[in-house]
C-alpha cells in the first residue's frame, strides 16, 4: 500500500480519536443521576466509536504489513477476554460484555472475527463436539453495581450471527428442527456474556 494512502487512513483515524475523546469528556462532566438518558446516549456514542475505530486498525494492519489477519484476530480474542471450554458434554464459550447490537455492522465485526478465531484456534488444539441436536443458553451477566435500566431488550441483541458461528464448529445445523435456543440474565460482579451449548438439555453455568 502507498505511503500516501496509508496517511490518509491514519489521519482519518485521529480525526475518530479525536471524537472519541470529545464524546468520554462529554460523559465525564453529565451528571448522570439527573439525566441518565444523556449519560446513556453519549456512552453509547463513545463505544461504538471505539469499536469503528479498532475495526479501521485491524483493516489498515491486513492491508500495509505481513501480519495476517487469523493471527492477530487470535491474538485479539486473548485480550477480549474470550475462553472456550468443552467439558462433561457442555461447551462454554465467554465472551466480553460489550455484545453486538443487531443492524450495527461494525459493532458485529468488532466482537465476531475474534470470536471465530478463538474457536477455530481451540478446535486446533481440543477435542469438539459434533452435536447433531443440542440447547443453546445465551446467559448475560450484568454488573450488580450497575443501574437496572442498563439490561438490554433481547431481540436488540444480534445472537444470530454468534450462533452461525458456533454452528460452524459444533452443531449440524443451527435450524429450529435442531436446535433450541434460550436467554437467560442474571446479577454478577463483572459484565460477561456467556454463550453454552449442550446436546441434549438446557444447561446454564455462570463464570462470574
Amino acid at each position: 500500500m502507498e505511503r500516501k494512502i496509508i496517511s490518509h487512513r491514519i489521519g482519518s483515524i485521529l480525526d475518530d480519536i479525536s471524537r472519541l475523546s470529545n464524546a468520554l469528556y462529554a460523559m465525564d462532566t453529565t451528571d448522570i443521576q439527573r439525566y441518565p438518558d444523556n449519560y446513556e446516549v453519549l456512552s453509547t456514542d463513545a463505544a461504538l466509536r471505539a469499536e469503528k475505530i479498532a475495526c479501521r486498525l485491524r483493516h489498515l494492519i491486513y492491508s500495509s504489513t505481513t501480519i495476517r489477519k487469523g493471527d492477530y484476530l487470535t491474538s485479539a480474542g486473548i485480550v477480549h477476554g474470550i475462553e472456550v471450554v468443552y467439558e462433561d458434554g457442555v461447551l462454554e464459550v465467554t465472551l466480553p460484555g460489550l455484545l453486538p447490537k443487531r443492524k450495527q455492522r461494525q459493532n458485529t465485526e468488532f466482537l465476531l472475527d475474534p470470536f471465530y478465531f478463538s474457536l477455530e484456534q481451540y478446535a486446533k488444539e481440543h477435542p469438539m463436539p459434533r452435536f447433531s441436536d443440542c440447547v443453546v443458553c445465551f446467559t448475560q451477566v450484568y454488573d450488580q453495581c450497575l443501574p437496572t435500566r442498563r439490561i438490554r431488550d433481547y431481540d436488540n441483541l444480534e445472537e444470530k450471527q454468534l450462533l452461525d458461528v458456533l454452528s460452524t464448529f459444533v452443531m449440524a445445523d443451527d435450524t429450529g428442527l435442531l436446535c433450541d435456543a434460550y436467554n437467560h440474565r442474571c446479577a454478577g460482579r463483572k459484565g460477561l456474556y456467556q454463550n453454552q451449548c449442550h446436546g441434549k438439555k438446557a444447561v446454564s453455568r455462570l463464570a462470574c
